[in-house]
């Protein structure tokens, strides 16, 4: 039986979410709002993936970035840049034991179109984290930028939710961060496999949001 939004934990309501959201504490994640991922010139858009999926989410992810923004909420937009000589030696086993030519690993890749954001882009005052694998915090300083500025509370939002939003939430919760992930602001390319990530993720380490919620929240303080 395909999986949907009936098997879910229901999400967090707006009166119980928002003082578990104060802007003071808290950051909007952005993830891998990129060409080569969501894009139709991207990689995965040339490839032959099915990107409908992710197309309505991109208006709730600038909605979300805004309302931030007006309430004075850290945003922190993380995206994928790689290297041939950052390619991770297990990631590249992994392809060739599946069985994936070479090239697949080089997505993303410095100097090209395919890194670019698609759809947002962080402005001056937003936080900007660059990362070679699949979790946001694998590598980067992004665990350090958020202590600095005494945020201890993530809501998280992008692409995709079986790679890294899952990845990304799983290390938060390990490095004792309170992770609410806004169920309609994520995706991926199959629903089955968005879902499915979301059951595992609210049964174990978050707490689900809706994209109105987190911005009649936040508007209220804005």
């Amino acid at each position: 039986m395909p999986l949907d939004a009936a098997v879910l934990d229901p999400p967090v309501d707006r009166l119980s979410l928002q003082p578990m959201i104060a802007p003071s504490r808290t950051a909007l994640l952005v993830i891998d709002a990129q060409v080569d991922f969501i894009g139709p010139d991207g990689a995965l858009g040339q490839a032959g993936v099915d990107l409908s999926p992710v197309a309505p989410v991109l208006p709730r992810i600038e909605a979300l970035i805004a309302a931030a923004r007006g309430a004075g909420v850290a945003v922190v937009f993380v995206r994928v840049v790689t290297r041939p000589e950052t390619d991770s030696e297990a990631l590249k086993l992994l392809m060739q034991r599946k069985g994936y030519p070479p090239e697949a690993a080089a997505i993303c890749r410095a100097g090209t179109t395919g890194v670019d954001y698609y759809g947002v882009a962080p402005q001056a005052g937003d936080l900007e984290i660059q990362k070679t694998l699949f979790s946001s915090f694998s590598g980067t300083t992004l665990d350090s930028a958020l202590r600095e500025r005494g945020i201890d509370t993530l809501v998280v939002a992008g692409f995709t939710t079986d790679c890294c939003i899952d990845c990304t939430v799983r290390d938060a919760f390990h490095l004792n961060f309170s992770v609410f992930v806004v169920q309609d602001g994520c995706a991926a390319y199959n629903e089955d496999l968005h879902y499915g990530a979301l059951n595992g993720l609210v049964k174990n380490c978050a707490l689900l949001a809706e994209t109105q919620s987190v911005i009649a929240c936040w508007s209220l303080v804005a």
